[in-house]
């Protein structure tokens, strides 16, 4: 029907009586049906269901959706900081406090959001990244603080997912505060930091120990806790350290690279933080040997020797090996060497040196293993000498041939030889001698790296390094030696790189096509590998006496392999130790920076190669220096337009060389010498204990905090300067913070104090000096007589023409 046909009906008006009485609605309650039990008695009933049941993902409660949102801006804001330049260095207009000024407002307010939630962001998968780079620019003060939040926490802390990474960092950095308490240096504590004594870090850190102690067979064997407890015994006993990526599994690694550099967002950038003394109170001492003494007394020696094959326990057993050498515990019966060796330590007391014992299956088992192995290299380099030369001949002695070729047991071995006697490397050379080419066709050269080394130290068999390396690679002694150093660096013996040269020219270039196709890209065999080197390392630092053949090798390089090699990464290390290692003389040095004139523009038109070129200029004396830069001249041009080749230009300031020479060499002899002097000044101080103590890093400590001490050395620098008497005026009557572009817009209020603080301060200087101030009255009626825009803008600046 439309709509205008349609018509309303009548309203019904109620009587009386349905207004006054109306019909009761029954609300029936609503019960829960009791649950029926096919079987049992009557009696029994469920249990009650806990509402505040504990979560082990979140023990301590979830975060807020807008906390949680304000740390993601924080992480955001202060990756950005960390990963480029703040302050503006140069620029007189800008102050240089005010970069960091705002970082540390900024930190500040993330601390204060931060207060009594730190065991909460601690669990959080995203908020735990950000207080792990929060941590970084903590001062002590703040980390004591945030210390002594998480205590009696720790436990769950550690093996937390995502609490754990949180605790391994804290007792990380917590090394440094540490280390300047142990000095003396404690940081100044805020009036404002409330009631309560707040305990030192190396306080907390034996107190974090103590709630830990008892619970220590379970954190050897937690996945996320065993990595806190390497970082707990690294940090009391540092000479047994690791490194942080020894800390952390390969996967951590991975995906802590991710996350981005973890630095302090207070420091300059080229200028990371000093690396501090790791000293420690000898409270840390007593501590790690009761670490030791609870994980001998809970495990027997089953379990030690069950964890050595743990992917998860066998770094901590490590760790507790190197803390058990470095108390000297090692060589006593029963020690925890002693069990993983099969009583080798007691064998080597007990023993009268003639009768060898039975060689355990359980040890050469230790060798084949991918985990334990790393295990038994330690027990081989922190052995007593005694128990070293019994397990040399029970387990390496005759059966070095078999393990030097096998994909794990060669770095036991390697390991094993850096420690031989004369007559035991002698011994070793006559098994190895023959499966040498046999490992550089397995890509293993990790032992005969070890055997040269070894060898070298000794001072001994320099024939038999030369015919190791020829054997190696398929070279006869009186053979052409041009392409060894090629052989080496590829690792791939004569005949084969010879085959792969072919190949290589026989296959059609690649098209576009190909070049941009996805997937995985074929490896080139002629490809410079970081094991060839390394190897070639090793044989530029032997002594004079066994090193020469390798320095005639790469001196015989035709000019295109040397620049090859000069553009690879892995490849131009070779070109470092030979410019720094004591053993090369300084001839060949010499000669091998003369062997590139004429083609110094082909090697530093490369992001490689023009460091490698720096290399070279730095180690030239003057008259090397004019050599090379006068054949550049006919290539300056081209150096200039070169991406990488005009950084190296810069150094050489052709410019001065062609109109003042005698300047120009003045000027690099000073630059030498003072690079000289820099480098043993630098080597003195790293030698000599410093034995002032040092200030703390520059970090916030509350919203009252002190200016750091660099910034007071600013201050004072720029207090001590003579100023100008026509800026000194300014500043009293404006203040210092006021740009020099705004000076014309001030109001007349400000003029006018301007003006009475010219004539007090013209007075008072005409009372003290006695000096006639018509000089300055002239200068201050030319600026006041000066025109004025009227819309306050500064006038625009012309360069001069």
């Amino acid at each position: 029907m439309p709509k205008e046909h349609r018509k309303r009906g009548k309203k019904h008006k109620k009587s009386k009586q349905e207004e006054e009485w109306t019909e009761p609605v029954q609300v029936q309650e609503y019960r829960e049906p009791e649950p029926q039990f096919d079987a049992g008695p009557s009696w029994i009933r469920p249990a009650v269901k806990d509402t505040d049941e504990f979560n082990p993902e979140a023990p301590f409660g979830y975060v807020d959706t807008d906390v949680k949102a304000y740390f993601r801006t924080v992480d955001l804001q202060m990756r950005d900081w960390q990963d480029s330049a703040v302050v503006e260095e140069g620029d007189e207009d800008i102050d240089p406090n005010e970069g960091a000024l705002e970082r540390r407002l900024f930190f500040v307010a993330a601390l204060n959001e931060m207060r009594e939630k730190e065991k909460q962001l601690a669990t959080d998968p995203d908020c735990s990244v950000v207080l792990e780079r929060m941590l970084h620019s903590m001062d002590d003060f703040v980390r004591r603080v945030f210390f002594d939040s998480l205590a009696g926490s720790f436990e769950v802390l550690s093996k937390h997912r995502f609490g754990s990474h949180v605790v391994q960092t804290l007792f990380t950095v917590a090394g440094e505060t540490i280390g300047r308490e142990t000095r003396g240096v404690l940081p100044s504590i805020p009036s404002d930091a409330g009631a309560g004594e707040l305990r030192t870090c190396t306080q907390l850190a034996l107190d974090a120990c103590e709630e830990l102690l008892p619970v220590l067979p379970s954190l050897i064997i937690d996945p996320f806790a065993s990595h806190v407890l390497r970082a707990i015994l690294s940090l009391l006993s540092p000479s047994s350290a690791s490194t942080e990526e020894a800390l952390r599994s390969k996967k951590s690694s991975s995906w802590k690279a991710k996350q981005g550099t973890m630095k302090s967002v207070f420091e300059e950038k080229g200028k990371g933080r000093a690396d501090a003394q790791k000293t420690v109170p000898p409270q840390f001492s007593e501590m790690s040997r009761r670490f030791l003494q609870q994980f001998r007394d809970s495990h027997d020696e089953n379990e030690i020797r069950a964890m050595a094959a743990s992917s998860v326990a066998s770094p901590c057993l490590k760790t507790f090996l190197e803390i058990e050498a470095d108390q000297d515990l090692g060589g006593e019966r029963d020690s925890i060497m002693d069990r993983v060796t099969m009583g080798l330590i007691t064998s080597s007391k007990t023993g009268d040196g003639e009768t060898l014992p039975e060689p355990s299956d359980y040890v050469g088992t230790l060798l084949r293993d991918p985990t334990s192995s790393h295990l038994l290299e330690t027990i081989v380099s922190r052995s007593p000498p005694k128990a070293f030369d019994l397990a040399w001949q029970l387990y390496f002695s005759t059966k070095l041939a078999r393990l030097a070729a096998h994909p794990v047991a060669n770095f036991v071995v390697a390991k094993a030889l850096e420690r031989l006697s004369s007559q035991q490397i002698t011994d070793a050379y006559t098994e190895l001698k023959d499966v040498w080419h046999r490992s550089i066709q397995t890509s293993r050269t990790g032992v005969l790296r070890a055997f040269i080394e070894r060898v070298a130290s000794l001072g001994t068999m320099t024939n038999e390094v030369l015919q190791s390396i020829y054997s190696a690679f398929g070279f006869e002694a009186a053979s052409d030696k041009t392409t060894l150093i090629l052989c080496i660096l590829s690792v791939l013996t004569k005949e084969d790189y010879e085959s792969a040269l072919k190949a290589k020219s026989r296959k059609p270039p690649a098209t576009e096509t190909q070049k941009h196709r996805r997937g995985p890209k074929e490896t080139d065999p002629l490809q410079y590998k970081t094991q060839g080197s390394i190897l070639v390392q090793a044989l530029i630092k032997l002594p004079e006496s066994h090193n020469k053949f390798i320095l005639d090798a790469i001196h015989e390089l035709s000019m295109e392999h040397k620049i090859a090699i000069g553009h690879d990464a892995t490849g131009s290390r070779i070109y470092d130790v030979l410019l720094e290692s004591p053993s090369v003389p300084s001839r060949v040095k010499r000669q091998f920076v003369l062997d590139f004139i004429g083609h110094y523009h082909e090697l530093v038109d490369d992001r490689i190669g023009s460091r490698v070129g720096d290399r070279c200029w730095s180690f030239s004396d003057t008259f090397l220096k004019e050599k090379v830069a006068r054949s550049l001249m006919p290539y300056e041009s081209q150096l200039a337009g070169s991406f990488y080749g005009k950084f190296f230009a810069r150094n050489l300031n052709l410019y001065m060389l062609k109109r003042r020479p005698d300047e120009w060499r003045s000027m690099q002899s000073q630059k030498k010498q003072n690079a000289q002097a820099q480098g043993q000044a630098t080597q003195s101080s790293t030698q000599q204990q410093p034995q002032k103590s040092r200030a703390p890093p520059v970090g916030p400590v509350s919203s009252t905090a002190h200016p750091s001490s660099k910034e007071e050395r600013k201050q004072s620098k720029k207090r001590s300067k003579p100023a100008d008497e026509i800026d000194d005026l300014f500043d009293q009557a404006l203040g210092k913070k006021v740009k020099k572009a705004a000076l014309e817009g001030v109001d007349e209020r400000a003029k006018q104090s301007a003006g009475k603080v010219e004539e007090e301060a013209k007075e008072e200087k005409g009372k003290k000096v006695g000096k006639d101030a018509s000089g300055l009255d002239a200068v201050l009626g030319a600026l006041k007589a000066a025109p004025k825009r009227e819309d306050g803008r500064p006038n625009k600046k012309h360069k001069p023409s």
